[in-house]
């Protein structure tokens, strides 16, 4: 996201510095190299015209290599993981699987620094065992986090247990020749399916993918956020942890978005706290996050009247419980926005027997007092290694984000 916010002339920020903004230009900013947020500068900037916000997160439920991994057993190398969000564990099995993240390590002049890190090609297999071996798996299938995940990477035979530090240090030189890198010190890591996107169906209706929920929203968020031509200020916020609550210094409940608001209050209006809030009361926020499109195969698990379909639109979500920000005001004005876009919009609201999952618009509304509306594509198998969204929804959703920064 960073290159291509660059490569359409938006400017990067650095926290830690005095920042210069200037109306008409666009910047952008991350936190923890995995929050992010971009805004362009309108050329109003009288107290009234506040915010076009669209919020998004970066994060998917995944497997995450634990701090000390390495398991050796029966003469194969594996890897202890722990679950990160609310996977849907039964498709991870039988998957190729490479390794990926963030890693800190030493130099030859024992500084600490750090540099991304990707094996690209398939290094791990969580297999499944033999239907032969468990008559029952397909009635009674269950998965001990613990003890059913860990995957293999090598047979060491009778060889010394590898280290998975120095496994990572190998990885980084042969990817970052440059890099002086004497020891690795840390690292967050996780597993992901080699797999690569594709678009399927007879018609090419479908676009199979990971992460899909919600690099989705990341990726129109950004593109609508580049197309916009509006004199308003226009804001796109893609925080991480979203999965496991948000709660952190670069998730949704953390300070980063008012931080930023802050600076930007201080820098082109007076800094006070009324114009600050001021501002923040003319603003909206469209939170963007998958919804779930009703499965042929299991009809019954949606409202009659609530079974967004793919390639119908985006969905506005409803929850009377606010696990969705959504009101009647904010809905009204997305619809007004859809309405003139041409985009077809559709509504989802859980079963009255089932619980409800939420995104990072209550929260934000309840941190910031931002008006919110939560919208999203209708998705097949989310939370899955593979999700599966419609390909005409990514077009709406664009037009429909594109027109509510320029609204």
């Amino acid at each position: 996201m960073a290159a291509r916010l660059q490569d359409a002339g938006f400017q990067q920020l650095d926290e830690t510095a005095a920042w210069v903004l200037q109306p008409g230009s666009g910047y952008f900013v991350t936190r923890n190299q995995s929050s992010l947020i971009a805004f362009r500068i309108g050329s109003d900037q009288s107290l009234a015209a506040g915010w076009r916000m669209v919020g998004a997160h970066t994060d998917s439920p995944c497997l995450k290599v634990k701090p000390q991994p390495e398991l050796t057993r029966h003469g194969y190398f594996q890897l202890g993981v722990e679950i990160y969000g609310g996977a849907l564990l039964n498709p991870w099995f039988d998957r190729d699987l490479s390794l990926a993240g963030r890693v800190h390590y030493l130099d030859s002049k024992q500084q600490l620094k750090h540099a991304l890190i990707d094996f690209r090609k398939a290094v791990a297999v969580i297999p499944s065992l033999a239907i032969h071996l468990d008559r029952e798996v397909n009635q009674k299938r269950s998965i001990n986090a613990q003890s059913d995940l860990p995957p293999l990477l090598l047979q060491t035979g009778d060889k010394p247990a590898a280290s998975f530090r120095e496994l990572l240090a190998v990885q980084l030189k042969l990817e970052h020749p440059a890099l002086d890198v004497q020891e690795v010190l840390d690292f967050e890591i996780s597993l992901y399916d080699v797999n690569p996107p594709a678009v399927i169906g007879i018609n090419d209706e479908f676009l199979a993918s990971a992460r899909l929920d919600n690099l989705l929203s990341c990726y129109v968020g950004m593109e609508s956020l580049i197309a916009s031509t509006a004199a308003t200020n226009r804001l796109l916020v893609c925080t991480d942890h979203e999965e496991v609550g948000s709660a952190t210094a670069a998730g949704a409940a953390g300070p980063f978005l008012e931080s930023v608001l802050r600076r930007f209050n201080e820098k082109l209006l007076d800094g006070s706290g009324e114009s600050f809030q001021r501002q923040l009361s003319q603003s909206t926020l469209v939170s963007v996050d998958n919804a779930h499109g009703i499965h042929p195969n299991f009809p019954d698990k949606h409202d009659s009247k609530h079974g967004p379909l793919l390639n119908g639109g985006p969905v506005l979500k409803f929850n009377a419980n606010q696990r969705y920000a959504t009101n009647s005001e904010t809905s009204a004005r997305f619809r007004q926005v859809c309405q003139a876009a041409a985009v077809p919009l559709q509504a989802f609201a859980v079963r009255s027997d089932m619980g409800c999952g939420s995104t990072i618009g209550p929260l934000i509304a309840t941190e910031l007092g931002i008006a919110t509306v939560d919208v999203g594509v209708p998705t097949f198998a989310m939370h899955s290694i593979r999700e599966l969204a419609g390909t005409k929804d990514i077009g709406y959703l664009t037009d429909a984000l594109t027109g509510f920064f320029n609204s």
